[in-house]
């Protein structure tokens, strides 16, 4: 990989002299399970300042509708979770992780309940359904396919009666300020008040994840990987950004916004069918329609190609007319456009769905950087390795969530050393660009075309190449400018990410879970049974 000369530290021009400060004893930033769950835990305690760029219901989290895995059903048991996880991690999770994890969830489901989330029930008792790679059933749903939307808006609604949280709606952080290595605050952005700085003792990262730099992605306009973005140019160390997920089952409709069709629907009965009708699954994997979601992702693709279609269905017609209200949220985006799951098959595809890969973190969400801590889709835990379990992503970020919570209290309550302090004048200088003027949303769909086609579920050594060479020619007259909104600063971070993919994706010569390379098909746990690990400045490491 070509050295980064163009990336800067920061990208904007500021001076903590001239800006408004904010003070504070944590920065969250972001506003899904992961951050909300963070600043519950810290509210009690201490003083929080919470960031996030659009309002606090537009997040991945918000939007999942699959549901959270919780061994809490006999037969189903921790260790038939764990062993779930690990299989479909394939070689590469940290088990310690996966038991921490694993066994916390039905406390964190207990958690929930306590605080008013109402989950689906048959007789009075928690229902529990199966999704891919899950060998029982042990997950949990809120309204069929709002989960999601239960789970946040109980975190909300909790958050918001604590007083010593300050919510900042429509507020982008733009970058983590450091003193090197510590991270001593935000510099971030608001529509009416302009730039301004937020001291923090401790700043934690729960920004979400980079679907948004697919051009097919199940991911709300939010998901461009900011804080992604944000910890490597400040020098955080990131892991495994080769492993993007895939989800197999997006409602397409050419011209319309994606919409996930939940794993949930293959998990209680639903089939994947092609252009004729046909089931195939079971062609390409034992599981048939519950197999990991890579698999079924890839065979798609091979289904698409072998019958020269553009997409292939779901078909959920054996439920009968209960199936509108067993998924009321995927019925009411069907019929949109006039198709009613009872009767009509659903046109799906793959899209870009979770960041496997992000900011390596402890135990407790400690990141490489001191006073930095990062939890949920932003992080590298070593939960999923080199492919997320369905359904065990909100799990993950409540669990690590609360971690780097108490974690954060602890240390500010025992009077923890917070390192270097920001001092009185912090400042960057970049001179701004007099090389033409760009039409951002021309770069913007050009690179998530480009990573669609050249660096999504099928990779090739000439495709990752071209996509290097490519990112890093935009990135020649991009980085070097000077922009004063997000739509400018998304640009700049998603064109970072995509080329550390693309990078990643080029070193991992094998195929492992969501990194599929056609040119090296085979598994090598010989060789690859390790991690890749980025930092700025550095050469990637394997360990």
């Amino acid at each position: 990989m070509r050295r980064h000369a163009q990336v800067r530290r920061y990208l904007a021009a500021f001076d903590t002299a001239r800006l408004p400060q904010v003070f504070t004893d944590v920065a969250v930033v972001g506003s899904g399970v992961a951050a909300l769950r963070a600043a519950i835990e810290i509210g009690p305690h201490c003083q929080v300042t919470l960031l996030t760029k659009s309002r606090l219901t537009e997040s991945n989290s918000f939007y999942a509708q699959g549901g959270i895995a919780a061994a809490i059903a006999s037969p189903d048991t921790i260790e038939s979770h764990v062993a779930d996880t690990l299989a479909t991690g394939c070689g590469v999770c940290d088990e310690k992780v996966v038991r921490q994890v694993v066994t916390a969830a039905p406390d964190c489901v207990r958690e929930l309940i306590d605080w008013g989330a109402d989950f689906d029930k048959t007789e009075g008792r928690i229902s529990v359904g199966r999704e891919g790679g899950h060998s029982a059933p042990r997950i949990l749903h809120a309204r069929g396919d709002e989960t999601g939307k239960e789970i946040t808006s109980t975190l909300i609604r909790r958050v918001g009666a604590m007083e010593a949280v300050d919510i900042r709606e429509e507020t982008y952080a733009i970058d983590l300020l450091t003193v090197h290595p510590t991270v001593v605050g935000v510099l971030a952005w608001h529509p009416k008040h302009g730039m301004f700085v937020v001291r923090a003792r401790r700043t934690v990262l729960a920004t979400g994840g980079l679907g948004r730099i697919y051009r097919e992605t199940t991911n709300p306009e939010v998901a461009t990987g900011d804080g992604l973005a944000m910890a490597y140019r400040a020098g955080a160390v990131l892991a495994d950004m080769e492993f993007v997920q895939f989800h197999p089952t997006t409602l397409y409709i050419a011209g319309a916004s994606r919409h996930l069709v939940s794993e949930t629907v293959r998990g209680e009965g639903g089939r994947l069918v092609d252009k004729a009708g046909r089931p195939f699954m079971a062609e390409y994997h034992p599981m048939g329609d519950l197999a990991p979601r890579d698999v079924v992702s890839r065979a798609i693709i091979a289904q698409m190609r072998k019958t020269g279609a553009t997409n292939v269905y779901l078909d959920l017609t054996a439920f009968g007319r209960d199936v509108r209200k067993r998924f009321p949220g995927i019925a009411k985006a069907c019929a949109q456009f006039d198709i009613d799951i009872a009767r009509d098959y659903i046109p799906v595809r793959p899209s870009a769905h979770y960041m496997v890969g992000g900011a390596t973190v402890d135990a407790f969400g400690r990141t490489s950087l001191a006073n930095l801590y990062a939890c949920g889709e932003v992080s590298s835990t070593g939960l999923h390795g080199a492919n997320r379990l369905g359904s065990n992503s909100l799990l993950e970020g409540l669990v690590y969530g609360r971690a780097a919570g108490r974690h954060i209290v602890e240390e500010l309550s025992a009077g923890a050393t917070d390192g270097p302090e920001m001092p009185e004048r912090l400042r960057n200088d970049s001179i701004r660009s007099t090389r033409g003027q760009l039409h951002l949303p021309d770069v913007r769909d050009s690179l998530r075309s480009l990573m669609w086609r050249n660096v999504g579920i099928v990779r090739s050594h000439d495709d990752l190449s071209e996509a290097d060479g490519l990112i890093e020619f935009w990135q020649s007259y991009v980085l070097d400018k000077v922009f004063d909104r997000p739509a400018g600063w998304e640009l700049q971070n998603m064109l970072g990410l995509g080329r550390l993919i693309a990078h990643a994706a080029s070193l991992r010569t094998e195929t492992r879970g969501v990194h599929y390379r056609s040119d090296y098909p085979e598994r090598d746990d010989a060789r690859w049974k390790k991690h890749i690990l980025m930092a700025m400045g550095e050469e990637a490491r394997v360990v």
